[in-house]
């Protein structure tokens, strides 16, 4: 799939970065030891994350993917009502505080499912059932938190 001809037809308000390098997408299985799944991977490597109106960030950069990676699966150490989240690999936020991601075993996506975690509550709960649902669904706003 050529995803940046795929995210052009959903809306015309996307906004592309220049690729992601093989440096930048090595520092993912460098920084939270997770192998990128296939469709994710081949969106890095069309553009380092998916942006609209106002920089709103669909999908985020590989530097801000490690970034929020590694606070959020700690968060759980300060704040006790929260379980563990590194079994997820989170790659976009609602804007309120709900993350979006796939979820991991042994550093491997296990299914195609993208997962939302409630900040509020600490729930998780299947959104879509793969990735090009969900960024559908965002993107033009069938799916919403």
């Amino acid at each position: 799939m050529m995803w940046r001809d795929y995210l052009s037809s959903i809306s015309e308000e996307i906004e592309f970065k220049a690729p992601a390098t093989e440096a930048e997408i090595a520092s993912i299985k460098k920084g939270l030891n997770v192998s990128l799944p296939t469709k994710l991977a081949d969106l890095y490597n069309e553009t380092n994350g998916v942006y609209g109106n106002y920089g709103i960030s669909f999908i985020w950069s590989i530097e801000q993917m490690v970034r929020e990676n590694l606070f959020f699966w700690t968060i759980h150490e300060q704040r006790d009502f929260i379980k563990p989240l590194d079994t997820f690999l989170f790659f976009s936020d609602a804007g309120n505080g709900d993350l979006f991601g796939y979820s991991i075993v042994n550093g491997m996506i296990q299914t195609e499912d993208i997962y939302v975690w409630n900040h509020e509550d600490d729930s998780r709960s299947v959104i879509a059932l793969s990735f090009e649902e969900f960024i559908k669904g965002w993107i033009v706003g069938e799916i919403s938190v």
